[in-house]
């Protein structure tokens, strides 16, 4: 079962923030939900990183339904616009999840490059009372929070001029989630001592974290096959939200 193309917030002046939605088949109980966040490169709607990962056939083979959520790109808008719609799309997904099948105690996210960075964002911030971090699109009064997040490829420093931190590093936390940062070894676009920095602030914390450095692989694991890295990544998100 798939909704596409479904809108979930009407922005002033701008495109409406959108996501689709994949349940798997089978029982209609609850089910958790992966939210994929995109790399930001493409045009409004990103997918999967490459065909031959296949993540969305893969997630929804594990039993995880699958929301794929848009968000305004830099040429848009400025930080932290994109976490503000990240977070819209959580809470709508919450707020709807009776209707649409899914376990509201259970969402994830992942994200890989840009997608990575907001995934972790989303992943320390949910709930916080900030509206310059939360935002005020959608359905406020609902959770943002998420229970788990694994992010790919994901840049942790600070944008220059940012209205807020951009980096993840930022809002550590000891009540973080569940975390697992993936990254390639020879990564020549964000070094993979960035995941590893977030990973070290994490630790230092006591907050739940696996850093995987995967030899050979460059930017978003290109140079390797992505099937071990995303199936090591449904495992940890079955584990993290106790399916």
């Amino acid at each position: 079962m798939c909704w596409r193309n479904v809108s979930i917030a009407e922005l002033p002046d701008r495109r409406p923030l959108t996501l689709d939605l994949f349940r798997p088949a089978g029982p209609a109980h609850p089910c958790p939900l992966i939210i994929w966040i995109h790399g930001g490169e493409r045009s409004p709607g990103g997918d999967e990183p490459s065909a031959a990962g296949r993540i969305t056939e893969r997630t929804l083979a594990a039993g995880f339904a699958v929301a794929r959520v848009t968000y305004r790109l830099s040429g848009e808008a400025r930080f932290p616009a994109q976490l503000h719609d990240v977070k819209t799309a959580v809470r709508w997904l919450r707020e709807h999840a009776a209707r649409l099948g899914l376990d509201p105690s259970r969402f994830g996210v992942w994200g890989e490059h840009t997608g990575g960075r907001l995934a972790a964002l989303t992943a320390l911030t949910g709930d916080d009372p900030d509206p310059a971090l939360s935002g005020r699109n959608g359905i406020p009064e609902i959770s943002d929070a998420v229970q788990a997040a694994v992010v790919w490829s994901g840049p942790v420093r600070d944008l220059p001029g940012e209205v807020v931190p951009a980096s993840p590093v930022d809002y550590v936390s000891p009540e973080a989630p569940p975390m697992l940062l993936v990254h390639g070894a020879e990564d020549r676009v964000v070094a993979a001592a960035q995941s590893q920095e977030l990973h070290d602030h994490l630790a230092v914390q006591g907050a739940p974290v696996t850093l995987r450095i995967v030899p050979g692989a460059d930017h978003r694991l290109v140079g390797v096959g992505l099937a071990p890295p995303v199936t090591e990544s449904l495992a940890y998100f079955t584990s993290a939200l106790r399916r």
